[in-house]
């Protein structure tokens, strides 16, 4: 039966929270490998959660619930900050540039965090925002509707990065410079990067084509596409958002495991 890398596994195992026997008894708790298991099975095939296969070995609601408790105990998001530490102690980020774009995706049973999304003609949808550095590595992402702008985004995802440790002195907290496409293209955020130490290169609206920018954000998109090659990220399912950004992070933590593994 498919199961998790082994390599993955002993990065989370030690970020889940103690549990402790019920004195009372009862039936015993199902070892945390085979839900961890059961949600990246889920993330990598899109399955519907009453088609988990038994040889999983666990029920769905059980996946599903132990997928709401670690999220609820914030463990995608160290999942994903240790994977950087260990990307970071390697020399394998590039914190010189960082790139941004946001990406629609459909939302089929609406719920938090969805809109109508302008390019899907309206249809309930959300937004993966989305931050790399110019290797593709994702260090930063969050979810919102998908009718909200994707400069709104901006400063939370650059805000949302660090601290990222691994090397000796001061934890690296954000790139030195940002690059943008023409969506945005507002000075009151160019000013706030500048605040924040971050260089912006944002292409402006109505200039000509051909600031190149496109020879250096291409990197957004091929890690896009890595996370939505992840079948459970290419529509969104869950009508909780928090769920859903559970499996945003997960997604960002198995493309860094590859990167490390390169």
């Amino acid at each position: 039966m498919w199961k998790v890398r082994d390599e993955l596994w002993e990065v989370a195992a030690p970020l889940l929270p103690v549990h402790r026997p019920d004195p009372r008894g009862g039936r015993p708790r199902v070892d945390d490998r085979v839900c961890f298991n059961a949600i990246v099975f889920v993330l990598f095939t899109g399955i519907a959660w009453q088609h988990l296969p038994r040889e999983v070995g666990c029920s769905p609601a059980t996946a599903h619930r132990r997928l709401a408790e670690w999220q609820a105990a914030g463990v995608f998001h160290r999942l994903h900050q240790e994977l950087l530490r260990r990307l970071n102690t390697a020399g394998r980020i590039d914190w010189s540039t960082g790139v941004v774009d946001g990406s629609h995706v459909r939302a089929l049973q609406g719920g938090l965090l969805t809109g109508p999304s302008p390019v899907d003609r309206a249809r309930t949808g959300s937004k993966h925002h989305l931050l790399t550095d110019s290797h593709g590595i994702p260090l930063a992402i969050s979810l919102t509707g998908g009718n909200r702008n994707d400069v709104t985004q901006l400063l939370p995802l650059v805000d949302g990065v660090g601290p990222v440790r691994g090397k000796v002195g001061r934890p690296r907290t954000r790139p030195d410079k940002v690059l943008a496409d023409r969506g945005y293209d507002h000075d009151k955020y160019r000013r706030e990067l500048w605040k924040r130490g971050v260089k912006p290169v944002i292409a402006r609206r109505g200039v000509e084509h051909g600031s190149h920018l496109g020879r250096e954000r291409w990197v957004v998109e091929r890690t896009f596409a890595w996370l939505h090659n992840l079948r459970r990220l290419r529509i969104r399912y869950e009508r909780s958002g928090e769920l859903h950004l559970a499996f945003m992070l997960l997604g960002c933590a198995v493309v860094c495991q590859r990167k490390l593994a390169e």
